[in-house]
């Protein structure tokens, strides 16, 4: 829920990322100049390949191009932006895991300084605080996933400070447009999923959710440097918040075909395929995700492996083949416990599928562990920790 707080408070921020280009030949040929760096035409043209591969995960080639970036513009944020976002995309794959946080925040810290002297040089220079509101936004996304609530908050005010700022310059609407999409959505959703917090977001501007899906459709349309990350949030409240699993299948299968290495939009696209029921297509993405783990392929790690096995699972116990969907379930285990998600859905129902297998088997001591285990991890409200109550009661284990 804190989470959630947090992100209103850095919800600018929350969307900043950094796109690939959809130029026409005739735009690739005319490049207006610009005061500033970020809108120069050109620029884009000439990073779109860099960018491109950063968001498929070919990291060395994205950042040897940055490198080179830097070399051009020594003083200018841009370069380790881009950096810290290829960074931010390591962590997005598995949030738990904090081996990249104190490089990500690095490269933040740098170009947040080079913003603050440009910033300081000139307090109407609309791009030190587009750079400054992105870069403590970052911050206060990464610190509220670390439950860090006090430098969330800091680095969240920090970024809703330079937002307003960098309002006013025509050219930068695309762009800053996602952040209010951002807040129209969740400004309202907060209070309609957690009534208790209505007096706290009765200090905040009234929203709209509609507004703000309308908002983020129009920026995954026209925005430069935020489009990728209006299409992932997009999907993701498709999937979630508004039941439009067509929807989000749309979007994700779009962002795997652009992007075929970017392991999370490889398990969000076999993830809304099983959703719709696609389960043949959802097999064969999932037993290509599990193939990449095992080839030890860039981002694929536990937390892919446990969607993947998972849906795998329950294709083959749909299908009869108890054999392989026992197979399935236990590799959900094994990467649920590898990436310590022993309290996602996923664990939790493979461990009640498992006891319901060893039931049948006969193998009732088998049976009563499993389903221990799910009394251990799930909270005694979640549908889990019930069923298997249930369970247990009805055929006496």
């Amino acid at each position: 829920m804190l989470a959630r707080i947090a992100m209103i408070l850095c919800v600018w921020s929350a969307g900043l990322g950094i796109a690939q280009a959809q130029e026409s030949e005739s735009d690739s040929m005319i490049f207006a100049p610009s005061r500033y760096l970020l809108l120069d035409r050109g620029l884009q043209f000439r990073i779109t390949k860099s960018i491109n591969s950063m968001y498929n995960f070919d990291f060395p080639t994205a950042e040897r191009d940055f490198a080179v970036l830097a070399l051009q513009y020594p003083n200018h944020p841009l370069p380790e932006f881009l950096v810290a976002l290829g960074y931010w995309w390591r962590i997005e794959v598995d949030v738990s895991n904090k081996k990249y946080d104190e490089t990500f925040v690095k490269y933040l810290d740098r170009a947040i300084a080079k913003a603050e002297v440009m910033y300081e040089a000139d307090e109407t220079n609309k791009e030190a605080a587009f750079f400054l509101a992105a870069g403590y936004g970052f911050q206060s996304r990464l610190y509220s996933e670390r439950k860090s609530w006090t430098k969330a908050a800091w680095a969240g005010r920090n970024a809703l400070k330079y937002m307003d700022l960098s309002r006013g310059e025509e050219e930068f609407n695309p762009e800053l447009l996602l952040g209010d999409a951002l807040f129209n959505y969740f400004s309202e959703w907060i209070p309609e999923n957690y009534p208790l917090l209505k007096p706290v977001m009765a200090l905040f501007p009234k929203g709209n959710k509609e507004l703000g899906l309308q908002q983020l459709e129009q920026v995954a349309n026209n925005a430069f440097y935020t489009r990728v990350e209006a299409q992932y949030f997009l999907f993701r409240l498709y999937a979630s918040e508004e039941k439009e699993p067509f929807k989000a299948l749309q979007i994700s299968e779009y962002l795997h075909g652009k992007f075929p290495n970017n392991p999370y939009f490889h398990r969000s696209y076999a993830r809304h395929l099983y959703t719709v029921g696609r389960w043949t297509e959802s097999v064969v993405q999932s037993k290509e995700i599990l193939d990449r783990i095992d080839s030890k392929m860039p981002g694929y790690e536990s937390n892919s492996g446990r969607y993947a096995a998972f849906y795998l699972a329950q294709f083959n116990d749909r299908v009869g083949n108890r054999a392989e969907a026992k197979k399935y379930y236990l590799k959900t285990l094994s990467f649920g416990e590898e990436s310590e998600s022993q309290e996602s859905g996923y664990y939790l129902h493979a461990l009640l599928q498992l006891g319901k297998i060893a039931t049948e088997e006969k193998n009732k001591p088998l049976a009563k562990e499993y389903f221990k285990k799910v009394k251990k991890y799930a909270k005694r409200k979640h549908p889990a920790h019930q069923e298997a109550r249930e369970f247990i009661k009805k055929n006496k284990l």
